[in-house]
């Protein structure tokens, strides 16, 4: 069972995002990870594409995020 998060949750998870979505188009690239996480692995965000980039379309969208943080 999964719960959204709600009031300064999801305030800070929405200050997160924005801090990596250097570009403000409401998308997290695999680009905006690794400028923002310069020593995260490739294989690190390849298996966040696979795990939480539930779309398919190569970007995390806020919705996508706050599973992917959000999980137990």
């Amino acid at each position: 069972m999964s719960t959204e998060p709600t009031g300064e949750r999801l305030a800070e998870l929405k200050q997160a995002f924005a801090a990596i979505d250097a570009d403000g188009d409401g998308f997290i690239t695999e680009r905006e990870f690794g400028e923002r996480f310069p020593g995260l692995p490739a294989e690190a965000i390849g298996s966040l594409n696979r795990d939480a980039d539930s779309d398919g379309d190569g970007r995390f969208s806020f919705e996508e995020f706050v599973r992917l943080v959000s999980v137990d």
